[in-house]
Order: C-alpha cells, then structure tokens, then sequence
C-alpha cells in the first residue's frame, strides 16, 4: 500500500509541474510577443513590474517581477512548444530555472538531455553545470 501511494503522489507531482512549467512558458511567450514585442531594455523591466504588481496580487507570490523574467527567457530559449512538451515530462521547473541562463544552446541541449534521459535531480544538475561535464 505504501509503495501505491508513494507512486501515486510522484505522479501527481510530476503531472502538477509539467502543468505549470508549460503555463510558464504560456506566460512568457505571450509577455515576449504581445506585451515586449520581442524587444528588451528599460520599457521591459517597466511592464515586467507592472504585470508583476498586478499578478502578484491576484495570484500569490509565483509571479514576481524575477519569475516573470524566468518565464520570459524559457519561452526565448525554447520557443518550440513541441519540443519543450518533450522535456516538462522529465524536468521541472528548477531544472529549466538552471539551464535557460545556459549561454550555449548546444550546452543547454545538452544537459536538458541528459536531464531527461538520466533522471537528474536539480542538484545533480547543477553540480554537472559547475563541474563543466559539457566541455
């Protein structure tokens, strides 16, 4: 029974961050085209404070003026929604948290694959990051 259990709560878990890793990237997509006009600078610090303001009140904490900028870069550096809905079934979002400030989209590639394909854990990760196992 308990083993039941523990597998049924891991699956929730990993079903509820797939959800809201894919609602990020939502969120940032839509900043980047239709608020930022793919543009960056001061005007985007400007709207990211202001959504922020306004979303943080409605909806907690998870959508400061930094996560938004988080979600914002998920949807620049993965902009393909097919091939991100690949990877949100093995990472979460502090594994992407991780990776998306990856200057190299080979590097970033890279330990997204090796994320999905060995089952790291956001430590594990980035201990791989600092330990330089891409070059």
């Amino acid at each position: 029974m308990r083993d039941l259990i523990l597998t049924a709560r891991e699956a929730v878990a990993r079903t509820v961050n797939a959800g809201l890793t894919l609602l990020y990237w939502e969120i940032g997509t839509r900043i980047r085209t239709d608020v930022l006009k793919e543009k960056r600078a001061d005007y985007g610090k400007e709207i990211l404070h202001t959504l922020s303001a306004q979303l943080e009140k409605e909806f907690g904490r998870g959508f400061s003026q930094r996560n938004l900028a988080h979600m914002v870069k998920l949807a620049e550096v993965f902009p393909d929604r097919v091939i991100l809905q690949s990877l949100i079934a093995k990472l979460g979002w502090t594994h992407f948290q991780h990776i998306i400030y990856l200057d190299d989209e080979l590097k970033r590639d890279f330990y997204a694959e090796m994320c999905r394909m060995e089952n790291w854990s956001t430590r594990t990760l980035a201990q791989k990051i600092g330990s330089m196992l891409y070059e």
